[in-house]
């Protein structure tokens, strides 16, 4: 360790003391430490409890924070004699006396405040950081630009205020919004600031608020309370210090963490309980110019094609749909009063076109609620009802009833177990295998226990973990309590404590953990659980029981449990001393720590000797296999990316129907041969190396599935390391590419080649209609999510509920959190979340597909009805000598987007469908459009903009030939330019409203309401901003004075509106019927067979009394037995049983 050299003021000439050496770590401890005790020195004076050094130039740094570097002059001595402290509002200095001529000094120290603070703004920093913030978005920087264009009168043919409107209501209506959400993190910085704590002043424990602590204050926390700041322990009530915290709200896991007081502190300490002390936003141009100047003119006048409403009126359609997930009370879970969520506003549509679904096992598809059902010790199985040991019972038929643990005080009521005969054999102690089986799930875990009077009540960081102890204990190993250094138990009839030398902890990698422990009798004893794939490869080779084990095992899988292999190893003394150096190495190395530590726990965890496996139950989810099912005939294939065996993952995909009877399952192994046949295919042809193959890999036609293993996988999963590697492969490529010989082999293409073959092998997978990965890591879910992107760019969705499901949430385009038994991680990561598997189908079949059905319905029309406006003033330009002169009042071309025509086409976006939620359940093929991506793209888009060009050419031809050489009842020509503004805006107004109309789907009181409405606040304000009235106010604003009522008193004009309105809505009317008559689409006919169902009447009608039955079927009790078995639901071959033959169904 580094060390600081301690400096002593000289008193005088005479007095002079030896300067010391002190390590690093002991000056951290004396400063902080001493900071806090001379805080509170009234109180402190009874501990006797003071240190002889400062820190001098030194840099502490806990957690995020670091405290500031402290300069002082420090004195070396042994009893200080007095202390004075001056503090001041922010910050402290202190002085320390031991007589008048001599003292210490420190500088002036400023540590960061414990207040929070989230917000953005305050009262004078809103509105600059706030029009900062929002004219970064292209689009409202680029309606700036517009309106500084406008200004210039030289350029612009319209006034200013036409853009500025709009742009202000914009600007005004998000700045609104993000006042309202700095106002909440206002008043939630206010709540958590304000919150109280025990803080010791004065020698008692005072009251203060988070926001008030300060660096050296001692604070109590008691249990169950929020820590108010980063904090280091100094003593605890229980024994040894040993204090649980969770950190649910920082990173979403639940399992309980150690913390440990120093031995120090905590023995001078104990006459308070938790003390914790703190540490720590009109000229003549020429042509050119003249063309230069229209030019810009017209970009002006032509900017409503995209206007600036488009941006807000998404964004409040969004916000609108996610609203509706939240509030969908179908997927609220009421066992655990947890709503579905929308975590973000963006995704909505993307919900309805989800090709691939990738999904974890546990939790996911399952309930993680674990139960121990079977285990095997010394190749014997424990567990069935119908064991081979019953026969030497006389009465059997009691055996197949419960075990009854009443024997046992501690015995968790809810646990149930059939077999007897393990129950007697450990009760007699002659095994001592079982002895040594139960007493490695009793010992060999991380879990904590709490105790409420008698009742055991234990927390583990897995539900395996918990399942496993909870089944020691009711067999008569209790887990009583742990220190940091011992674990107590409870052996059947008598209580030992074992000291724990070592915790080899588990990981994703190591696929287990181990534990060394002391006996009272000095023996030392490893014992270690995991996997079955990484047990066996350590295992001794004198280990008895390997191949009966295994079959057990096999066994399990198939009976789809979880399971996990026990063995254990004796160590001798001097082999633990000299693998704990390097495990002590190891933990306090700087760099690749992780590395290291495994790379330790490798040597001592080998030569194993195995006791056996066991074998826990979790059950399917209610409603998992009828949601896998609507999903597959929605043309969603669904992958199932889970850590189990093989065994089990493909019997839990039976059971949750994602693979069928008559569905050929292909293995990696077998796959192999036809990923090698398309590489040499490719490496014999030169001239196609870099063409798509298109033959698919599997000949037979039908289902097909894929179940592959991690292992397998890592072939496949093959990633680039360096930059420089990847372009001396382009270049390899070109190379190999123009020449007609293929590359030599020990020429570097293996990049390329790993590409292709990832390539191949998504493309095989695709092919598959369910594909199972089991035994892989997280690592290589985000890998497989992020292949399937790379190369089939569908939009994919990953749903899980742990922290291992993290990366794969993250890598897809769409994160699914399930709130399940393990955390939060993974909804906190997750863009949607919810608390059951099956809810995943009303997300996707109904919200998911409204969502995208109604932002396509919305931009489609959205686009024509701009389309349709601004396109009147390009006719109009043949007319005015392309002189930028717009074809509408300014006021017009300043509310068409925001007053006119905007809330009927926002009401289709909020509110449309094409049929209600159950037929959206019932016909899952109606999610097939969003997956081709066909009601928007580059088609849909051209005719918009044709539909639009046919309007504005009627919107524009029609009245200007109405007025061409006319003449008025009052004998003088209409046809000045005001009145035919006028008319064209009207027709334009009342053909874009009756246009969205002809394509709502869905009716309310609400969409009729904004049609009127819409059309009838057009003539209000017309007729106002035409009055007279305003004239006199603004004269150069309001120029179309009388303009409305000297034109629609014309009959001819009332006339030509509707038949301009008429030949706009003609056309789509007929096509329309055509399509739905002779093209129907799969929504069309799914109204129509509502319709016929609502005309037919039904033929026969039940009387009123009918006769009832009692008998009542419970759907998730049914597959809880289905899972229990073991078995998928598949028919048997015919069997004699009772003198009958008859067919059983598993």
């Amino acid at each position: 360790m580094s060390n600081i050299r301690i400096l002593r003021q000289k008193k005088s000439k005479k007095s002079k003391k030896k300067i010391r050496i002190v390590r690093l770590w002991q000056l951290c401890l004396n400063s902080v430490v001493e900071t806090a005790f001379h805080r509170n020195l009234p109180y402190m004076k009874k501990t006797s409890f003071y240190f002889d050094f400062r820190v001098s130039d030194i840099s502490i740094c806990y957690s995020s924070l670091t405290f500031q570097k402290v300069h002082e002059k420090v004195c070396i001595i042994s009893q200080p004699t007095s202390f004075k402290l001056t503090e001041e509002p922010g910050s402290f200095w202190m002085r320390t006396c031991k007589n008048e001529d001599s003292m210490f000094y420190c500088s002036y120290i400023c540590f960061q405040g414990n207040a929070i603070k989230t917000y953005k703004y305050n009262v004078l920093t809103f509105l600059p950081l706030n029009l900062y913030e929002q004219f970064k978005r292209a689009a409202n920087l680029y309606f700036l630009c517009l309106l500084i264009l406008q200004i210039i009168p030289q350029i612009s043919t319209l006034p200013w205020y036409t853009t500025l409107v709009p742009l202000v209501l914009v600007l005004g209506i998000t700045a609104i919004k993000d006042l309202v959400d700095d106002l909440a993190r206002h008043r939630m910085d206010k709540e958590i600031n304000n919150r109280r704590c025990d803080v010791l002043l004065n020698g008692r424990f005072e009251e203060t608020r988070w926001m008030n602590l300060q660096v050296g204050d001692v604070v109590r926390i008691k249990k169950n309370d929020f820590i108010p700041a980063d904090i280091l322990l100094l003593s605890s009530s229980n024994p040894n210090s040993l204090c649980y915290v969770e950190t649910a709200e920082l990173d979403g896991e639940t399992n309980l963490k150690f913390k440990m007081g120093l031995k120090v502190t905590d023995e001078r300490l104990q006459e308070e309980d938790q003390l914790a002390w703190y540490l720590y936003d009109g000229l003549g141009y020429s042509s050119s110019t003249r063309g230069f100047l229209s030019f810009w003119g017209y970009i002006i006048i032509l900017n409503t094609m995209v206007p600036i409403s488009l941006y807000v009126s998404v964004e409040v359609i969004r916000l609108g749909q996610s609203k509706f997930i939240n509030w969908d009370l179908q997927m609220y879970y009421a066992d655990k009063d947890t709503p579905a969520k929308a975590r973000t506003t963006t995704l909505n549509e993307q919900l309805g076109q989800i090709e691939y679904i990738f999904s974890d096992k546990t939790g996911t598809l399952t309930q993680n609620i674990m139960a121990f059902k079977k285990c095997t010790i010394t190749g014997l199985t424990y567990g069935e009802t119908n064991h081979h040991h019953f026969i030497h019972f006389t009465f059997s038929l009691i055996f197949t009833q419960p075990v009854d643990f009443s024997w046992n005080k501690y015995a968790d009521k809810k646990f149930q177990f059939e077999d007897h005969f393990l129950v007697s054999c450990i009760r007699s102690k002659k095994d001592p295998q079982i002895h040594e089986f139960f007493k490695l799930l009793s010992l060999c875990h991380t879990v904590m226990v709490e105790h409420k009077g008698d009742e055991l009540v234990y927390q583990a960081a897995s539900p395996d973990e918990g399942a496993l102890v909870t089944a020691a204990c009711n067999f008569g190993y209790v887990f009583l309590s742990r220190t940091q250094d011992t674990i107590t138990i409870l052996e059947m009839d008598h209580e030992e404590t074992y000291e724990m030398l070592a915790l080899l902890d588990f990981n994703s990698d190591r696929k287990r953990m181990s534990i060394i422990l002391r006996f009272p009798d000095g023996k030392i004893r490893l014992y270690c659980k995991g996997a079955d794939t990484v047990i066996y490869q350590r295992l001794d080779a004198n280990s008895k029981n390997i191949e009966t084990t295994q079959e057990a095992l096999d066994i399990f899988a198939n009976e789809t449990l979880r399971t996990l292999c026990l063995c254990y190893k004796d160590i001798s003394q001097a082999e633990f001393d000299a693998w704990s150096q390097k495990h002590q190495a190891a933990s306090v190395s700087m760099g690749n720590r992780e590395e290291a530590l495994d790379t330790v726990y490798e040597e001592i965890e080998e030569n194993l000797l195995l006791i056996g496996a066991t074998a826990i139950e979790d059950k399917l989810q209610d409603g998992v296999p009828e949601t896998i099912a609507k999903l597959a005939k929605a043309n969603i294939k669904i992958w199932v990316l889970t850590g189990d065996k093989k065994e089990t993952a493909e019997n839990i995909g039976y059971s949750c129907q994602l693979l069928t009877d008559n569905m050929k399952i292909h293995y990696g192994e077998d796959v192999n041969v036809q990923l090698r046949n398309r590489q040499t295919q490719r490496r014999n042809d030169p001239q196609g190396r870099n063409k798509k193959l298109k033959e698919q890999f599997f000949t037979e036609s039908g289902n097909n599935a894929l179940v592959i293993t991690g292992g397998w996988l890592n072939e496949i999963l093959y990633e680039k390391k360096k930059k420089r590697r990847r372009l001396r492969l382009k270049k390899l490529r070109k190379r190999f590419t123009n020449s007609t010989n293929p590359p030599d082999s020990n020429q570097p293409v293996d990049d390329w080649e790993k590409e292709k073959r990832q390539e191949d092998f998504v493309d095989m997978a695709c092919e598959c209609s369910a594909v199972i990965c089991c035994r892989v890591t997280p690592k290589q879910k985000a890998n497989v999510v992020s292949l399937v992107k790379r190369y089939k760019k569908a939009v994919t969705l990953s749903i899980g509920d742990g922290a291992n499901d993290v990366n794969m949430i993250k890598t897809a385009d769409i994160g699914v959190g399930i709130s399940g038994q393990e955390g939060m991680q993974a909804v906190m990561s997750s863009d949607y979340a919810f608390a059951q598997f099956r809810y995943l189908q009303r997300l996707l079949l109904v919200h998911g597909r409204w969502s995208y059905i109604r932002m396509c319905k919305f931009l489609r029309y959205f686009f024509y009805k701009n389309f349709a406006f601004t396109l009147v003033h390009f006719w109009f330009s043949f007319f005015n000598g392309f002189s930028s002169q717009t074809a509408y009042e300014d006021w017009f071309i300043t509310l068409y987007n925001v007053c006119y025509s905007s809330l009927p086409v926002l009401l289709v976006g909020l509110l449309d469908q094409d049929v209600n939620d159950k037929l959206s359940l019932r016909f899952p093929k109606l999610y097939l459009p969003g997956q081709q991506g066909s009601l928007f793209n580059y088609k849909n888009f051209f005719i918009s903009l044709f539909h639009g060009i046919f309007t504005s050419l009627m919107i524009f031809f029609i009245p200007y030939g109405a007025f061409l050489q006319t003449m008025g009842q009052d004998g003088e020509a209409p046809s000045d330019y005001q009145s035919f503004a006028v008319v064209a805006a009207s027709s334009l107004i009342i053909t874009v409203n009756l246009q969205i109309s002809l394509n709502t789907s869905y009716w309310t009181f609400v969409n009729f309401f904004a049609v009127i409405g819409s059309i009838a606040i057009y003539f209000g304000v017309m007729f106002d901003i035409h009055s007279a009235g305003i004239h006199v106010i603004l004269p150069t604003t309001f120029t179309f004075t009388g303009a409305a009522s000297n034109a629609l008193r014309q009959p001819y004009l009332w006339l030509t509106i509707i038949l301009t309105v008429g030949i706009c809505l003609l056309p789509v009317i007929c096509i329309q019927f055509l399509y739905q008559t002779i093209w129907p689409s799969v929504g069309d006919k799914v109204r129509s067979l509502k319709n016929e169902r609502k005309k037919k009447k039904p033929a026969f009608q039940r009387g009123g009394r009918s006769r009832r039955s009692a008998y009542a079927f419970s759907h998730s009790s049914g597959y809880a037995d289905l899972i229990a078995s073991g078995r998928s639901i598949r028919q048997r071959p015919r069997v004699r049983a009772n003198g009958k033959w008859e067919r059983r169904v598993f």
